[in-house]
């Protein structure tokens, strides 16, 4: 099986994965599990990962007592929370480097100046709400750090935005994620994991683009 493959395959059947893992090498699992959420949403070129389906398979195994419940959901929150902060420091710290002509191929101070004064004003509900969202969460805090958004701002909202989809997610896998349909359709729902929200953003680009030309 090429890599490409396997990563599909991880993707829909994660549990199976994660309870291997978890019968061969007990404890490690949490250290694995926080690898993979601060990769996730601590490298901008690794938006692949599959976090809301692990939490939610997580969730699940918590709730038949092959993990615990608070070390899950510590960890992760920390993962998240301390992933969003890398990938915010790269941004901040590449943009200037990257863009340091006033105008280039490479940046444009009005794109620049517009991207600063969006993060400024909706870029709260923008990091929560991309936490739901693949490959969006990935970019969002590095466009973020990019557009040189306030520290302290990004704090709040990083902090709020992965209390809310780290504990929400596995607390639904949790209560949820062991009924004999969810665990019998699971590799379905997952996909709507990927999918719903990828249409959502679709179709949000779509709309925003023909009213910029009305």
């Amino acid at each position: 099986m090429d890599f490409i493959g396997f990563l599909i395959d991880f993707v829909l059947h994660v549990d199976k994965y994660l309870e291997a893992f978890v019968q061969n090498y007990g404890l490690w699992v949490y250290a694995l599990l926080f690898l993979v959420i601060f990769v996730e949403t601590g490298v901008v070129v690794m938006p692949f990962l599959p976090g809301d389906s692990l939490l939610f398979v997580v969730g699940a195994m918590c709730g038949v007592g092959l993990m615990s419940y608070p070390w899950s959901v510590g960890l992760l929150f920390c993962a998240a929370v301390l992933g969003n902060q890398s990938n915010y420091a790269i941004g901040r710290h590449i943009g200037p480097r990257v863009f340091q002509w006033e105008d280039s191929r490479l940046f444009n101070r009005a794109a620049f100046d517009a991207a600063h004064a969006f993060y400024e004003r909706y870029g709260g509900i923008t990091i929560v709400a991309a936490r739901f969202m693949p490959f969006l969460r990935t970019f969002a805090p590095f466009v973020a750090g990019v557009a040189e958004m306030n520290r302290a701002r990004f704090i709040v909202f990083d902090v709020l935005g992965g209390a809310l989809w780290v504990g929400g997610i596995i607390t639904i896998g949790y209560f949820f994620g062991n009924f004999p349909w969810v665990k019998t359709n699971l590799d379905k729902i997952i996909w709507a994991m990927i999918l719903i929200p990828g249409l959502v953003i679709m179709w949000g680009a779509w709309r925003s683009k023909r009213n910029s030309k009305v």
